[in-house]
């Protein structure tokens, strides 16, 4: 059974730093392309950073270009979303996904979200003093 486990969230203060996890089980990520999104309260869920399992693509929103990095560990089945620069803006619930790569050729969707087939928990980010 696929499996998405995301986990790294926690409370930071603004300018700080977390490291998220998407631990896959059932499926090798080689095959997949993995997205990383966000959902505020009140707000809709929007891709945060993509990753081509196939080429490395990478994509990121513009509101958190230069601060964020998403990586993949392929031996580890696991997907990292490095977070820099912490803002209050940034806090929010952040789920990771995955869609079969084979859809994509060597690119990684954003949105919609609806484009993603399987996705985790989620983990709470807060940002705040």
């Amino acid at each position: 059974q696929l499996q998405l486990v995301e986990s790294g969230g926690g409370l930071v203060q603004p300018g700080g730093s977390l490291r998220l996890s998407c631990a896959a089980s059932g499926f090798t990520l080689g095959y997949y392309a993995i997205g990383w999104f966000r959902q505020a309260p009140g707000k809709d869920r929007e891709a945060v950073s993509c990753i081509s399992s196939y080429s490395g693509i990478t994509h990121y929103a513009e509101s958190v270009k230069g601060r964020f990095t998403i990586s993949i560990d392929n031996a580890k089945n696991t997907v990292f979303l490095q977070m820099n620069s912490l803002k209050p803006d940034d806090t929010a619930v952040y789920y990771c996904s995955s869609v079969l790569q084979a859809r994509y050729g060597s690119d990684c969707p954003m949105m919609p979200a609806y484009q993603y087939d399987d996705w985790g928990q989620g983990t709470q980010v807060t940002v705040s003093s």
